[in-house]
């Protein structure tokens, strides 16, 4: 079974933070982009069984209520298992009943919110334009449709301190929510930050607000199973676990990307591209080794870690022949204990210097 991801560009308006194919929204632009996303899926897709499906973006949500049905039609050809888990992103200023309804009659079952901050300077400052009161009255109309709902948090924003931190993870546990990604921001180079020479804050800040938020989301009942990701017990990302597992899952869409029968692949982010069928922008059949390195630094994301005697059964190979690890047990910077392989909890921080001391 693959899980599928569906990339829709378009937005209301352009987030300063944000490095994802995106555009303006235009419903006749939309339209047209649905036809070739729907050929694209009739080109590409296996008529496997899908275990998750995923729609992100950009802003799925901005979508016209035509454009919206229209997007959920295409999403029936896929043979899905009766506990999938279906997830479409909404903006908080494009919940509205009908959309929800839309969502709800063709099966979707989880909803993902960015609401990344309940601070006004925070909100203006990555160009969001909603405020606190349509948080709270948008997620409380999702919940009325949805069980399993999703927000989004944003932290170590330049002009950001502790006070305005504790007071969104405040505000964010007060939505009751069953899952929570918080994200410290990057400041990427082709985003509106990053063209105006933005400086991100100092790594001990960072830290410092990154161990608040896993200390009080652990205490108020939250599983920190993945690094940036916290949920009640039972309600983990299915899909995104999937990725992290290193399984398979189609990308459709602009800029989406694929891990399809050991081809990775990248799809065109020119809209232009897309619109002519070429699809596909990177193709690339990964060695043994290179599936391996990536099963492990996605492996090791999960606060789990990942699972030795899977791995041997995978690649008929023991990890620790292959890979740096045995050095850094000793170090405790990596724990071995009942068949699974994780990065010290304390050490979760550090992870991509300790994932380099693993391949080389």
């Amino acid at each position: 079974m693959r899980s599928v991801y569906i990339h829709i560009p378009f937005c209301k308006s352009i987030c300063s933070y944000c490095d994802f194919p995106k555009m303006l929204h235009d419903s006749t632009w939309a339209a047209s982009y649905l036809e070739h996303l729907e050929k694209e899926i009739n080109e590409y897709y296996d008529g496997d069984t899908i275990k998750t499906i995923y729609i992100g973006g950009g802003t799925p949500s901005v979508l016209s209520l035509p454009n919206l049905t229209k997007l959920m039609e295409i999403t029936t050809v896929f043979k899905r298992i009766d506990n999938i888990e279906f997830t479409v992103e909404m903006n908080v200023n494009d919940i509205i009943e009908e959309k929800l309804q839309i969502l709800k009659s063709y099966g979707v079952n989880r909803v993902s919110i960015g609401i990344e901050s309940f601070d006004k300077y925070i909100l203006k400052y990555l160009n969001r334009k909603h405020d606190k009161s349509d948080i709270i009255e948008r997620v409380e109309l999702v919940k009325k449709y949805f069980n399993n709902v999703s927000v989004d948090l944003i932290y170590a924003v330049p002009i950001e301190n502790m006070l305005i931190l504790k007071n969104d993870v405040r505000e964010v546990l007060k939505l009751g929510v069953n899952h929570i990604s918080t994200y410290s921001l990057i400041i990427e180079e082709n985003t509106i930050l990053g063209i105006n020479k933005i400086k991100p804050i100092d790594e001990d800040k960072d830290y410092k607000m990154y161990s608040y938020i896993c200390k009080k989301l652990k205490d108020s009942g939250y599983v920190h199973y993945e690094v940036s990701n916290f949920a009640k017990p039972g309600y983990e990302s299915k899909h995104n676990i999937n990725y992290w597992d290193n399984e398979e899952y189609y990308g459709f869409g602009l800029g989406a990307h694929g891990f399809i029968s050991e081809l990775r692949y990248e799809n065109t982010r020119s809209f232009n591209n897309y619109l002519s069928g070429n699809y596909r922008f990177n193709e690339l059949v990964l060695s043994k080794r290179e599936d391996m390195e990536n099963h492990v630094i996605l492996g090791l994301r999960k606060i789990e870690g990942l699972d030795i005697v899977e791995f041997f059964n995978k690649y008929k190979i023991n990890i620790q022949d292959e890979f740096n690890i045995t050095p850094l047990i000793k170090e405790k910077l990596l724990v071995l204990k009942d068949r699974h392989l994780y990065i010290n909890e304390d050490n979760i921080y550090i992870m991509n210097e300790i994932l380099n001391k693993i391949l080389n």
